[in-house]
């Protein structure tokens, strides 16, 4: 399953949002309003959204200024959270945030919507930065 958000516009340069994403602790700020649990544990983090299992993430791959690709903890799930960073202008870059998961088909169907909601509301709020 892959799902992808549109590009956001971010007022910060291509190497600042690089290094505020790097900085897993940022990520609670990003967060939808209905997060339960956020802890950050050395190169990956644990959170839970309100009726959602908690999730690790962990910083599996970065390329500088490029990009960052966090992917499950567990080997239960498979699946990867890439965020692309493009250079716009000298003080701003855009963000799209792209899930591939490898689900069976009647999880993929659970799970498609709030997860397109979820790497929704990210970019949203990177935007916002």
């Amino acid at each position: 399953m892959n799902l992808e958000t549109k590009k956001s516009v971010i007022n910060k340069s291509q190497k600042e949002l690089f290094e505020f994403l790097l900085d897993l602790n940022n990520f609670e700020q990003l967060m939808p309003e209905n997060t339960d649990k956020f802890e950050v544990d050395g190169e990956s983090f644990i959170f839970s959204l309100k009726g959602m299992p908690e999730i690790r993430l962990v910083i599996k791959e970065k390329n500088e200024f490029d990009s960052i690709v966090l992917g499950a903890a567990s080997s239960k799930l498979n699946f990867s959270l890439n965020a692309l960073i493009n250079e716009v202008t000298e003080n701003t870059c855009d963000l799209q945030l792209l899930f591939e998961g490898d689900f069976n088909p009647m999880m993929a169907m659970m799970v498609k919507s709030p997860l397109q909601k979820f790497i929704n509301t990210l970019t949203e709020n990177a935007s916002n930065l």
